[in-house]
């Protein structure tokens, strides 16, 4: 029996006559740092390992500790066993709800098959990038978000929270960035942010689902939004006025100015005390007025900052020209230039997240005319999302130097939730595929075929998305 899942597995077993598990009336034993969200995603009641030989079936959880995201899901005689370290687990179990809410052949919708599987990533990291700034998109949203991400093995959301159109996350120090720049957004509308308390739910949900958040306050460039809100940042000491519109490239803070400094430190040092991962994204990209030698200064003067924090850096692409600190992470994203400047930062140590545009920038139209989205980079379908190999992009990186691969989503044309999911899939699958499955097991008509299957639950659970030609067929 075939097994529609994804990302594909590493390694999956199907016996011969096995029968299917029914989860109707299973129990679930599992470690308590999972236990509460297994019962809540599975629906099933905890028991203890003493009520298993009473029980019609189970689905048992066991910790192996140092395993990381390595799993092992074996299905059969009335027993579900996932083990692996605390995120295999999780692992485990988006493979197991997948295996749930398929409706297979010999294991309707409600059943697990018989079956062993063992699996583990082929990269680290494995994320998304949301732009919450150009348009907000506020708790439930991203909720919904994190489930499609944990149920297809993504485990970094990268939330970029400022922009020139709007200031997405309450700062204490500055309460003026979001009274004034929370209100604002392109095209006009009522704009949005995130409460330090509400980010804190948003934090904690994704850690409960394996999934990290680094959270992006984009600087020097792509600053109107504070230039909006601390008129003391431009340098007439008057507000420059809010921006509604699209372009890119105009809006930056100066380093000479005696206010940047306190401000850059007062922002980053309140986003950290809310942040428990390891990185700040501090942006660094597009500034297009800005000369080498200050824009040098500026990358130091940011990851300073950070390190004063306590956290790490990362940084858009651009970045690469400035001196870097040892654990900098750098995404590669334009993939108009010569990735030359960040081939040779690897050189020297730093590690390389990849997100091309031209693959994996899924605010891409799908093709010319497309409602959605914008073209700079191309048009990318499905299959450019699926067919490359994160190794040979940029042949003269380091392998070793490659943690992983983060798709994006920019909202400059996304206005609705509908919107955003149909942007999203089914190419999201496509990069998560891509992030966690070994080059060599991964076939573009097969994946086709198993999206096809998957697009049922989408349905079912109300995400909106893209009939691709190249999945479902000409209409």
């Amino acid at each position: 029996m075939r097994l529609p899942l994804i990302p594909v597995p590493r390694s999956v077993q199907v016996p011969d006559g096995g029968a299917p598990v029914p989860l109707d009336g299973a129990v679930l034993v599992a470690p308590p740092g999972v236990a509460a969200y297994a019962a809540g995603l599975l629906g099933l009641p905890l028991a203890e390992v003493s009520d298993l030989a009473e029980a019609s079936s189970a689905v048992v959880l066991s910790e192996q500790p140092g395993q990381g995201e390595e799993y092992t899901l074996r299905a059969g005689e009335g027993r579900i066993e996932v083990t692996g370290g605390a995120h295999g687990l999780l692992r485990g179990l988006a493979t197991l709800v997948q295996l749930r809410d398929l409706d297979l052949p010999d294991a309707p919708a409600g059943a697990v098959p018989a079956v062993e599987i063992s699996d583990g990533p082929r990269f680290a990291h494995r994320g998304l990038m949301v732009d919450i700034a150009r348009h907000f998109f506020g708790v439930p949203t991203l909720e919904r978000v994190i489930d499609l991400m944990a149920r297809y093995q993504l485990n970094v959301l990268h939330l970029h929270l400022t922009d020139d159109q709007g200031w997405r996350i309450e700062t204490p120090s500055r309460p003026e960035l979001t009274e004034i720049s929370g209100r604002t957004e392109a095209g006009g509308g009522p704009g949005g942010f995130l409460t330090g308390e509400q980010y804190a739910h948003l934090v904690g949900y994704a850690t409960d689902r394996g999934i990290a958040v680094i959270p992006e306050i984009d600087m020097p460039g792509h600053c109107n939004a504070a230039l909006h809100a601390v008129p003391e940042l431009n340098s007439s000491g008057e507000a420059a006025p809010a921006n509604t519109g699209i372009d890119v490239g105009f809006s930056m803070l100066r380093l000479d100015n005696p206010a940047t400094a306190p401000f850059l430190t007062d922002v980053f040092t309140d986003l950290a005390a809310i942040t428990p991962g390891e990185y700040l994204h501090v942006g660094g990209d597009e500034v297009w007025k800005m000369g080498e030698e200050e824009y040098a200064g500026f990358i130091d003067l940011l990851t300073g900052i950070v390190a004063e924090t306590g956290k790490s850096p990362m940084l858009w692409g651009e970045a690469a020209v400035a001196g870097l600190p040892g654990d900098a992470l750098i995404q590669l994203w334009d993939s108009n230039k010569d990735p030359a400047p960040i081939v040779a930062a690897a050189e020297q140590g730093a590690k390389v997240v990849l997100s091309p545009g031209k693959r994996v920038y899924l605010d891409m139209q799908y093709h010319e005319g497309y409602r959605l989205g914008q073209h700079w980079a191309g048009y990318v379908e499905t299959r450019d999302s699926y067919d490359w190999d994160p190794l040979e992009y940029a042949p003269a990186l380091p392998a070793e130097a490659v943690v992983g691969v983060e798709a994006a989503i920019w909202t400059e044309t996304i206005v609705t939730e509908d919107d955003l999911f149909t942007m999203l899939l089914p190419r999201l699958a496509a990069a998560a595929e891509v992030a966690w499955s070994a080059q060599e097991d991964r076939d573009f008509d097969d994946f086709a075929a198993r999206v096809r299957e998957q697009a049922g639950i989408w349905r079912a659970r109300g995400y909106a998305f893209y009939p691709s030609p190249q999945v479902f067929g000409e209409s």
